[in-house]
């Protein structure tokens, strides 16, 4: 009575049986799928309500915080309710708390948004942002004056508030007037950059360049060369 045959590895047509040393039973694949998750807000949270204004059109921008004092919200409010404007402006809103609330960085959505060009545009009230190519510009470059380092927001042409100068010395008109050779030429630059006017492509404060001005940030003059 037979009871174990041995073959010969492929001397039949159909394999009986084919093992190996060197084979491993397969283990099933654990495959690990990553979704995003909403963080929600605090049922009392803290805001900020912002009154601005481009061109002549106003609006208010509130933002609502989480507890570490990061923007997870934000609604704008601009025209009449129901209006075209309103809608839009209140699905876009929508839009960007969701995107916050999904993990999206700040500073992601503010290099997306700043400086897009479209009506209306022009100068605005706040000093740090004092002209806006249109209202998603100042919107989002305000939130970088807030809720950015200071060096993010400078190189996105926000004026960050600087403190007083105390290297310049200014002398009092008698002395200027006595001195042969006139006011020092570094004080005058330091004194008319003061008044220079925005530039009306990026709203960086320009400096005197000749009889213009031009801006260090773009590049752009106020008609010189």
């Amino acid at each position: 009575m037979k009871a174990v045959a041995v073959y010969r590895d492929g001397s039949k047509r159909t394999q009986p049986l084919s093992t190996s040393a060197g084979e491993k039973s397969a283990k099933p694949q654990v495959i690990v799928e990553s979704r995003p998750v909403r963080r929600h807000l605090p049922v009392e949270r803290h805001s900020i309500t912002h009154k601005f204004g481009v061109a002549g059109h106003e609006g208010y921008l509130t933002i609502g915080m989480y507890e570490d004092g990061t923007p997870g919200e934000i609604f704008i409010v601009m025209a009449k309710e129901g209006s075209t404007l309103s809608g839009v402006m209140d699905s876009f809103a929508t839009t960007c708390s969701m995107a916050l609330q999904y993990g999206v960085p700040l500073k992601v959505l503010v290099d997306k948004f700043s400086h897009t060009r479209f009506e209306p545009s022009g100068f605005t009230s706040n000093p740090q942002v004092p002209y806006a190519k249109s209202i998603m510009d100042y919107i989002f470059r305000y939130l970088a004056s807030k809720f950015l380092p200071s060096e993010e927001a400078r190189a996105l042409g926000v004026q960050i508030d600087q403190p007083a100068l105390t290297s310049l010395t200014i002398q009092s008109p008698p002395a200027l007037a006595a001195s042969p050779a006139g006011p020092r030429k570094g004080a005058l630059v330091d004194i008319e950059d003061r008044d220079a006017p925005v530039c009306f492509e990026c709203g960086s404060l320009m400096v005197r360049n000749g009889a213009c001005y031009k801006c260090l940030n773009c590049g752009s003059t106020s008609g010189c060369s």
